[in-house]
Order: C-alpha cells, then sequence, then structure tokens
C-alpha cells in the first residue's frame, strides 16, 4: 500500500506546443505545456491534453516528437536548452503543489520486497542434495526414496568417509527415522564422527547399527562423547570396528555417565585383558545396560576376571554373551562367584572358552545359589562329562533354580548325565538340555 508520494525534483524538459495549425499556441500557457485543445475540436473525457484548465507537464525522459524536435532546431540548440532550464526550475518554484507526473523511482513505499524463503523440507531432501554437491559425492537414491520411512537399511552401500558425512547432514533434522542401519560402508573415523555429531543433534533416532566400518579410536572417541549427551539412544552396535584398549577406554567412561543406553555390541574387535579390566570397572557402575555382547575378543586372565567381578556388582544387565574369549579356568571361577552376587542376569553365553572341568564346577557353585539365570551355553568347551555334570548337579541342589535351557553342544556325555537329567526332568520338566551326543563305554577287548 502506497502511503506516500514524493514530488519529483528533477529539471522538466521543457513542454512544446503542438502547432497542428498556424492558429493553435495562442493563448497558451508562457511556461510551456501542453494546452488544453482548441473548442472547435471535439472533446473526449479521457482523450490525450483534453483536460480542461489543466496543464499536463511531461517527465523527464520521454522522447520528443516531431514537433518538439522542429521547434528545437528553430529556436537553436545551446541557446533553447538554457532557456528551457530556467523555464522548468521556475515552473517548479510556482507549481510546487500542483499535479506532476514522476517514474515508478519517485514512490516511496512501505511495502518492500521480501527475500524468498525455501520452503520447509521435513525429510532433508534438499540439504542432502546440496551437502552432496559440496562435498563432491553422488546422492544415493535409495536413501532419498526412503528417508521418509521409520526403518533405513543402507548396508553395504560403500557410503565411504565423504559419502557418510553428506548422509549425516539431512539426518540431524530428520524425523521420520527411527532405526537406522549403517553396516559396512567403510566410513572409518571421520565418518563414525560425523554420524556422532548428528547423535548429538537428533532425538528421533533409537536404534544404529555402526558394525564392519574401521571407525577405529577415533570414531568411537567421537562417539563416546555423543554417548555422554544423547539420552534417547537405546540401541548402539559397534561390532567389529577394530577396537582395542584406547577404544576401550573412552567407552568405559561413557558408560559409567550414560544411563539410557539398553544394548551394546562390541564383539568380532581386538579388545584384551587390559580392556577386560576396564570395562568390567564400568560395567559395575552402569546402570542402563539390559544386554552386552562381547564375543570374538580377547579377554582373558585377569581382565576376564576383572569384567566377573564387574557383572557380580551390576544389578541390571539381563544378558550377556563372553563366547570366542578364552577365559579359561581363572574366568569360570570369577564367573562363578559372580553368580553367586547378581540375581538379575538371565541370559549367559561363555560358549568356546577353554573352560576345563575344574573350571566348569567352580561355575557350578555359584549356580547353586543362583535363582535368575535361564539360558546358561558352555558349547564346545574342554570340559568333558565331568563339567556338564557338575553343572546339571548344581541346579539339581538349587530348588530356586530358574533354568531352561542348558546347551552343551559338541560335548559329549556319559550314561551317569543321562541318568541324573532324567531324575530332574521330574522337578524341572521344563529344562532343556542340548549335548554332542553320549559317549559309548570302553569294551574289553576279546582274548
Amino acid at each position: 500500500m502506497v502511503v506516500g508520494k514524493r514530488v519529483a525534483k528533477e529539471t522538466l524538459l521543457p513542454s512544446v506546443r503542438e502547432d497542428d495549425d498556424d492558429d493553435v499556441g495562442l493563448g497558451q500557457d508562457p511556461l510551456g505545456g501542453i494546452g488544453s485543445r482548441p473548442t472547435s475540436r471535439p472533446r473526449k473525457i479521457y482523450s490525450r491534453g483534453s483536460v480542461d484548465s489543466q496543464t499536463v507537464v511531461r517527465a523527464r525522459g520521454r522522447s520528443p516528437s516531431t514537433g518538439e524536435r522542429a521547434e528545437d532546431e528553430e529556436d537553436g540548440g545551446g541557446d533553447k536548452d538554457e532557456e528551457d532550464e530556467e523555464k522548468s526550475e521556475a515552473f517548479d518554484e510556482q507549481h510546487r503543489d500542483g499535479v506532476c507526473l514522476s517514474t515508478d523511482e519517485d514512490y516511496d513505499t512501505e511495502l518492500e520486497l521480501e527475500d524468498k524463503k525455501d520452503q520447509y523440507d521435513p525429510t532433508g531432501q534438499a540439504c542432502y542434495r546440496e551437502a552432496c554437491k559440496r562435498l563432491g559425492v553422488i546422492p544415493v537414491s535409495y536413501f532419498l526414496r526412503n528417508i521418509h520411512q521409520s526403518e533405513l537399511s543402507m548396508v553395504h552401500h560403500g557410503l565411504g568417509p565423504q559419502g557418510t558425512m553428506a548422509l549425516a547432514v539431512p539426518l540431524v533434522t530428520n524425523t521420520s527415522i527411527l532405526k537406522l542401519n549403517l553396516r559396512d560402508n567403510w566410513m572409518e573415523g571421520v565418518g563414525g564422527a560425523a554420524v556422532a555429531d548428528m547423535l548429538k543433534e537428533n532425538c528421533y533416532i533409537t536404534e544404529i547399527d555402526l558394525s564392519e566400518n574401521h571407525l577405529g579410536e577415533y570414531g568411537v572417541k567421537a562417539l563416546a562423547s555423543m554417548m555422554m549427551e544423547n539420552t534417547t539412544l537405546v540401541l548402539l552396535n559397534l561390532s567389529g570396528n577394530c577396537l582395542d584398549e584406547r577404544a576401550a577406554r573412552h567407552l568405559a567412561e561413557a558408560l559409567s555417565r550414560n544411563q539410557n543406553l539398553q544394548h551394546l555390541d562390541l564383539s568380532h574387535n581386538q579388545l584384551g585383558e587390559a580392556a577386560g579390566e576396564t570395562l568390567g570397572a564400568a560395567l559395575a557402575e552402569n546402570t542402563g545396560l539390559k544386554s552386552f555382547n562381547l564375543a570374538w575378543n580377547c579377554i582373558r586372565g585377569k581382565g576376564a576376571t576383572a569384567f566377573a567381578r564387574g557383572l557380580g556388582a551390576n544389578i541390571f544387565l539381563r544378558a550377556v554373551d563372553l563366547s570366542y574369549n578364552g577365559l579359561g579356568k581363572e574366568g569360570a571361577v570369577a564367573l562363578g562367584e559372580g553368580l553367586k552376587e547378581n540375581n538379575t542376569l538371565e541370559e549367559l553365553n561363555i560358549s568356546i572358552n577353554r573352560i576345563p572341568p575344574e573350571g566348569a564346577i567352580h561355575l557350578a557353585v555359584g549356580l547353586k545359589v543362583n535363582k535368575t539365570i535361564r539360558i546358561l551355553k558352555m558349547s564346545r568347551n574342554p570340559m568333558q562329562s565331568a563339567g556338564c555334570f557338575a553343572v546339571l548337579k548344581a541346579i539339581e541342589a538349587n530348588p530356586a533354580s530358574a533354568m531352561e535351557h542348558l546347551d552343551f553342544s559338541d560335548i559329549s556325555v556319559d550314561q551317569d548325565f543321562e541318568d541324573l537329567f532324567s531324575c530332574i526332568k521330574e522337578t524341572l520338566p521344563n529344562l532343556q538340555v542340548k549335548h554332542g551326543g553320549k559317549t559309548r563305554p570302553l569294551q574289553k577287548p576279546k582274548n
């Protein structure tokens, strides 16, 4: 809406009288201008120059008519220009309040043209394309098609560090994706850090799989920092990322402070004795984890003992996987002590850990008093039938035992074990036992 009108202060061109005949011009305004037409000619209300008793002043910049050019030639070039300039200035002073024409630039309005605002994009497709262009990578069409889904799986897409950085940009503001699987994309530490920064801002993603991405210490350090700020993530898979003792230190600090993460997978890494000690201490303080997977690592000796102590002090864990670690006798003894104190653990997998018969016997000591273990997996350990028998005997001696499944796969048992199991079936009818078969008794050679 126009709220003001500025009077043109520019010098007006000299007005010219129309000389259609010799009589035209009599009685015209000496200051110049286009007067009204002679009375002898018919008037039209809206025709040009037909307004009575008014002078229409031409705005500067209009091309002169044929009559004007002729008059300029008759009156002389330079003198006429100076005379017209003086007349125009005089006209401005005398008719300052008159009606004048002006160009569009002369209007002063409060209606300013605002910059065009970008349309809100809740999925982030536009910013993803822009990020790809900036980082020099090709946008993933699969991601663009499924960015609005609640679950997104981008396994084996070969994103690399740059592609992961571009992907993280739209995920910062995305509100649709709740579960994200980025397994095996070779994102390395740089890509892992980009994902960590994204998770600091995103409050919708609850589960993320970053396994087999070669994150290393650099990427895990960034993720550990994220874990101390994020409050919505409940599942984190870091399997197969070349994590060692240095990475374990970062994770241990995060586990001591984060109480929202419920499921953590650190399997298929390079965590050794030192990592077992570090994670065991953090596990004793953690109050959020419900499942912890440490399979296919190198936790043994002192590390296994420290971890078992931490497990005994934890009162929230429901499932622990320590298979393929080499706990040995020391680790089995420590786990037996931990099971005496722990009253929340329901599932324990210690398969393929080089546990001998003596270790199984010490583990059975804890099973005599434990009331929560439902599933125990001890397959492929060199514990022989004697170790299996000791475990089964401990369960029989515990009237409050909650045991439902025993896995002794690839371990042969003897007749004594079979007889004991038959007796236990009467008191624990739901108990299932899996083993490697029954050994045949040795036969004396015939003479």
